[in-house]
């Protein structure tokens, strides 16, 4: 038989380097694909390459199977590896977390440790120095950004060392495998072992990102005892946060992670200082810093001896917030840390000089938002002898005299009396309630000032006993504060001398109204919109600004600017000192939590010298006082009204001395009207009934008249709106109504 050689099939050409072929191994792929489209010549036929002998035909027809198999083994092993993914995947459920309670700016102010007693704060990467990232990786896992979880040369290189010392030098773990044994842990080291992880780093890759990968393994590593992650390493190594760290800590806790135990450094402190300067090491060979520079980092840094307590300032305001929201993870609150830190300083020194089982309470707050800045609860949360753990911010006790601003604002506003009206500083008989003064003395005519800032005792009776205690506690709740009371009393005289009960929280938010032009501010330590209410008109107000700005700082103290007041309750069981400046209140409580008497206490003379130290060392910038409103002046006595020149008997000591007349009452306008005056030069007439002639009207604590020994007047409202009118009679008893002017 004849060769046809148009039946012949072109010879096979060889593929030759350098024309987009890696030389004879390029056949494989093309004659596993065609072999069975070949035209293969008939074996041992013909010569040269276009002619296949018999050994190169089976050689053939071999490679194509086997890569054929190769292939469906390995799309059978990809569906398998997918399988096992959806079947199995990786545990990343997020690990429980120390829960933190931080303040308005988002600093730590307590950590609570984790369910499972550990440390552990999620790692926020925009939180922590970014040379520690870049050290991080440059000496666990350089190639991290450009592999998928697993590095071979990392793995043949610790394959070798292995060989070559005969124990494992490295295990070459990517970040990624690290991580995978964090969330998933075993005890044993082997090749299975370590393809689970290598399967785990693949699961992982596929789910998150490189910065998510970072964040977690920077949540979970160990860094020595029950510190994990990196956030709790550098606050219990460093005592700061992750993005203020040095070189030298950012070498530590690079090295720390790879064996915590046998680095801590508060135990092994040669160990952890060599592990340390390796590190260093290596960042001058991968590019990221020079040899001084690591020098300079080696020399300079020492190890910590020891670990630092986590934060734990304000214990009570914490505890109390995370009550509040059992399941919160993260919490905030107002307060700012570093007047927190300096306040809980100050209340620490300030029990320690006091003596045993005396405790200290601090209230700081803004008088304008109402938010409180600083919340101490006791002078020391652990300490058993004060009993520590009770919030004396938030227990019931008496105020003594630190409500009486309020008693005298309220004469101001009802034009009972001026700064330098008289007052009778005299024993007196109120239907059968004799106030008595501190000091058991009397200092007889005194100025309405003076007493004031005296804190005489019988003065302030006898203008709460003209007003009224039942309308001072009206103004305490229309200011949101709930003076407490026996069950089934109304408030009485007693009141203006600490007899209610009250918390220190109420008192400072009660004095925002003074250091707020008159409106009190509702506290809060949560963010939250400010609710205001007025308490005191603006010009009263400001009296008691002037007045109280006039007190001289106690023995020692230096003069900041501020106004106070103190106060001692009956029996020397607590003292008190509030005080403010333009802006923020701050209120100290001194005494003992179980209620005993302390012999001797007294607020001037142990809650105010506390009051300037903590303005002093809580850095808050002090605020001037506001500027005197419309219609706020000081007089002189020359210049008073008759009828203002002396506060004369109220209507208690009226009655105790026989007078018989009843008491002013304004029959016109009534109280609540709304009266229309037809014209701005139109007045408004004013009748009264009962009294004792010669009789004063007020408008809005103005005087309309000289006095009068008329039961009537006429009165020119200045403009629309409300407006209060009071009578006084010549026994200094007054009558005042309410009304609106259209």
């Amino acid at each position: 038989m004849t060769d046809d050689p148009s039946s012949i099939p072109p010879p096979l050409t060889p593929p030759h380097k350098g024309e987009g072929s890696v030389g004879r191994r390029a056949w494989l792929p093309i004659i596993g694909r065609n072999l069975r489209r070949i035209p293969l010549p008939p074996v041992g036929r013909g010569k040269g390459w276009g002619y296949l002998s018999r050994p190169h035909h089976r050689l053939l027809r071999r490679a194509g199977i086997l890569s054929a198999t190769a292939l469906a083994l390995a799309g059978v092993a990809v569906l398998s590896a997918l399988a096992l993914d959806r079947a199995f995947p990786p545990p990343l459920d997020p690990a429980p977390l120390s829960r933190e309670v931080v303040d308005r700016d988002g600093a730590l102010l307590r950590a609570f440790a984790a369910p499972d007693g550990r440390w552990r704060f999620a790692a926020d990467l925009g939180r922590v120095d970014p040379r520690f990232l870049d050290m991080l990786v440059a000496y666990e896992d350089r190639r991290f950004r450009q592999l998928s979880g697993i590095d071979p040369l990392a793995i043949l290189r610790a394959a070798g060392q292995f060989v070559a010392n005969g124990h494992i030098v490295s295990g070459g773990s990517t970040i990624t495998m690290q991580l995978a044994r964090l969330i998933e842990p075993r005890s044993e080291r082997s090749l299975w072992a370590k393809a689970r992880q290598a399967f785990r780093a693949w699961q992982i890759e596929r789910r998150l990102s490189k910065d998510e990968i970072l964040a977690r393994y920077l949540t979970l590593a160990p860094y020595g005892g029950n510190i994990e992650g990196v956030r709790a390493a550098a606050l219990a190594w460093f005592g700061k946060e992750p993005d203020r760290l040095t070189v030298s800590e950012a070498a530590l806790l690079v090295a720390l992670p790879q064996s915590p135990e046998a680095r801590r450094p508060d135990r092994h402190p040669e160990t952890a200082a060599a592990a340390r300067d390796r590190v260093l090491e290596r960042m001058v060979s991968a590019g990221l810093m020079n040899e001084r520079e690591a020098q300079r980092a080696s020399l300079a840094g020492l190890v910590p001896d020891g670990r630092n307590l986590m934060p734990a300032l304000a214990a009570h305001a914490t505890e109390a917030a995370l009550r509040a929201k059992p399941d919160a993870q993260r919490f905030q609150l107002t307060l700012k840390r570093s007047v927190q830190q300096a306040l809980e300083g100050v209340a620490a020194a300030a029990a320690a000089r006091l003596g045993p089982k005396l405790s200290v309470a601090m209230v700081m707050a803004d008088a304008r938002t109402g938010e409180i800045v600083a919340e101490v609860g006791s002078a020391d949360f652990f300490d058993a002898a004060r009993s520590g753990w009770v919030d004396m911010t938030r227990a019931l006790r008496s105020p003594g005299s630190t409500l009486k601003p309020f008693i005298y604002g309220l004469a101001f506003e009802e034009g009972l009396v001026a700064q330098q009206t008289i007052i009778e500083d005299r024993p007196a008989n109120f239907a059968g309630y004799r106030p008595r003064n501190f000091d058991m003395a009397y200092m007889g005519d005194v100025s309405v000032r003076e007493a004031l800032q005296l804190s005489l005792n019988v003065p302030a009776i006898r203008l709460l006993d003209a007003l009224g205690p039942t309308r001072l506690a009206a103004r305490f709740r229309q200011a949101g504060v709930q003076p407490a009371l026996p069950p089934g009393e109304k408030p009485g005289l007693a009141m203006g001398l600490g007899g209610v009960g009250v918390t220190l929280r109420d008192l400072v938010q009660l004095y925002t109204g003074l250091a707020n032009g008159g409106s009190a501010t509702l506290l809060h330590d949560t963010p939250g919109q400010p609710v205001s209410t007025r308490i005191l008109s603006a010009p009263a107000n400001w009296q008691i600004v002037d007045v109280l700005s006039g007190v001289r700082p106690p023995v020692g103290a230096p003069k900041l600017g501020v106004a106070y007041k103190t106060g001692t309750s009956y029996g020397y069981r607590d003292a008190w000192s509030v005080g403010f400046d333009g802006r923020h209140v701050l209120g100290v409580w001194v005494g003992r939590p179980d209620g005993a008497a302390v012999p001797g206490l007294a607020g001037y003379d142990a809650a105010a010298p506390i009051l300037f130290d903590a303005f002093a060392r809580s850095g808050v910038a002090l605020t001037p006082f506001a500027s005197p409103p419309a219609g706020a002046i000081r007089t002189a006595r020359a210049d008073l009204p008759v009828t203002q020149r002396r506060f004369s008997r109220t209507p208690s000591e009226t009655r105790a001395a026989g007078v018989v007349e009843a008491a002013p009452e304004i029959v016109y306008p009534p109280n609540g009207a709304r009266v229309e005056v037809p014209g701005p030069e139109e007045a408004l007439a004013l009748k009264l009934q009962g009294g004792r002639a010669p009789f004063r009207w007020l408008a809005n604590g103005k005087p309309v008249d000289e006095g009068s020994r008329r039961r009537t007047a006429s009165w020119r409202p200045e403009g629309a709106g409300f407006s209060t009118l009071t009578v006084i009679d010549a026994a200094g008893r007054a009558a005042s109504v309410r009304v609106f002017i259209e």
